[in-house]
């Protein structure tokens, strides 16, 4: 049996650089809106998130984490089975903006440190070496994050534009046209088009597939089969769906 943990002091606050939280939640389990003094570093090692903040959300699968800088308010949905593992930071790290990062061997690893650590203590020369090398690989990290995030889904602000891409959040599989889309929200589809772009940086097809293969994330973290993703998702060719997601993300949907 593990030793119990004592509660950490209060008083000793002045002196964490970094303090760290674990859980495992259920799938469906919603953490509400919320924000942290802390900027905060969250990651799933099991299952999946979605991370919403503003008009944007981020999927977190796992070998991913999303950075949250402190004040920004977000709500948190999980998806399977996820093993939560999150630091926190003080303002060192608020330059660093919101987005997903791959998290390396070497993260999962310092990350893992901290947890069985629970805190990073400013008075204990351990400590500031293990967090030098963490905030090196969490700058790396962010480095290495492509323009546009594949697992960033943006949301237009137009209200024409939002009702459909809420339409299409709610069901990822219709088969509604474009030009259906359009009539049935009393725009026109040039309209929609351009609102699209400019408002979310993609096409109204582009947007649409990122929908559907987020969605395929989700029900592969609940342990749906590959080919069930693929299908519930609006594919009805499992080879395409494997292209595309491989195309998006870099990988296999076996993986997640």
């Amino acid at each position: 049996m593990s030793p119990v943990r004592q509660p950490l002091s209060t008083a000793e606050e002045a002196y964490y650089t970094v303090r760290s939280m674990a859980a495992t939640l259920n799938t469906g389990h919603i953490i509400e809106s919320h924000t942290h003094n802390w900027s905060q570093l969250l990651c799933a090692c099991t299952g999946a998130m979605t991370v919403y903040g503003g008009r944007s959300s981020w999927m977190v699968p796992p070998g991913y984490a999303v950075l949250i800088p402190a004040g920004s308010v977000h709500s948190i949905r999980m998806w399977g089975d996820v093993a939560v593992r999150s630091l926190y930071f003080p303002e060192i790290i608020e330059k660093l903006e919101c987005r997903v990062i791959a998290v390396t061997p070497l993260l999962k690893e310092l990350i893992l440190r901290v947890i069985d650590w629970r805190v990073l203590d400013s008075r204990v020369p351990e400590h500031m070496r293990l967090l030098a090398v963490l905030l090196d690989e969490l700058t790396r990290a962010q480095s290495r994050v492509e323009a546009v995030n594949p697992l960033l889904l943006p949301l237009p602000e137009d209200p024409r534009a939002l009702a459909v891409a809420r339409h299409i959040l709610n069901a990822p599989a219709c088969e509604e046209t474009f030009d259906e889309l359009a009539r049935q929200y009393a725009a026109s589809r040039r309209t929609l088009e351009r609102l699209f772009q400019r408002e979310t940086g993609l096409s109204f097809g582009v947007w649409r597939q990122k929908v559907r293969l987020l969605a395929s994330i989700r029900l592969l973290a609940e342990g749906r089969s590959v080919t069930d993703a693929a299908l519930d998702c609006g594919y009805t060719s499992l080879s395409a769906f494997i292209a595309a997601f491989k195309k998006t993300f870099g990988y296999t949907p076996g993986r997640v």
